[in-house]
């Protein structure tokens, strides 16, 4: 994605945080385990959003400061979380003091950012021995009727199989993990779901409208489910985590 389009989508988020807030998934903790290094104290949350995942840092007993250039977002995360240190910030300039993070995180975040600008800031903040770590929720497209659900919805954020984040010459070559899991959903919330998106989110009346009527028609009529009734919406959630050439 080129810097026009990551930042021409990226508006999407100056509102909607409540309802992002509200249907989006957390992490499992198999991911967190492999993002978070043995001895680490201080994380800096970047994209934090609405504090999903800033959350689940902070059950961890670890000291968290979240960044996050959207006001809208910012607010729901302030509202959830009062007593964290949250900030308005991008991740190429967090404002941050350098050498202050064991961890960098980005949850559903790190293709919003200039990846070799935000690789600089990364390795400015981060102490020596410290990690860049990145996570996507996505959905399970090597199921076939979720690969199509995720067609419908626009899920941009679906990765090929060798897909590798791009990081700046200041970090070393990432290592990965990959873990699947359900969501347990009915078709109504699947529905929210896509609205979060921002496809949906930069989309006309008519567009949304299309998007709307496509998912019910495959939730209720093609694939059968009932209206109130969770299902299995299976996920992939794909980590990295990378320490700097230091």
């Amino acid at each position: 994605m080129n810097a026009t389009r990551r930042a021409e989508l990226a508006t999407a988020f100056t509102i909607g945080g409540s309802h992002y807030d509200s249907v989006r998934p957390a992490y499992p903790d198999a991911a967190i385990d492999f993002m978070v290094p043995t001895g680490a104290q201080d994380v800096v949350d970047v994209g934090a959003g609405t504090g999903i995942f800033t959350s689940q840092l902070l059950d961890r007993g670890l000291s968290v400061r979240a960044v996050e250039p959207s006001e809208d977002m910012l607010t729901v995360l302030r509202e959830r979380l009062p007593d964290l240190e949250a900030t308005s910030g991008t991740g190429e300039n967090t404002g941050l003091e350098e050498k202050s993070a064991d961890v960098i995180s980005y949850a559903q975040a790190w293709h919003w950012v200039d990846p070799k600008a935000a690789s600089s800031e990364a390795a400015r903040v981060l102490r020596p021995e410290g990690q860049l770590s990145l996570v996507w929720n996505q959905f399970d497209v090597s199921i076939s009727w979720v690969h199509r659900l995720a067609r419908i919805m626009h899920a941009g954020d679906v990765h090929r199989p060798d897909f590798v984040p791009p990081l700046g010459l200041e970090f070393q070559t990432p290592e990965s993990g990959a873990w699947t899991w359900e969501q347990e959903l009915t078709g109504e919330q699947v529905i929210e779901l896509a609205k979060s998106r921002s496809y949906y989110l930069r989309a006309g009346a008519a567009t949304r409208a299309r998007v709307e009527h496509n998912l019910t028609w495959y939730l209720f009529d093609h694939l059968g489910h009932q209206p109130g009734e969770p299902f299995a919406l299976p996920y992939l959630t794909h980590a990295w985590r990378a320490k700097p050439r230091y």
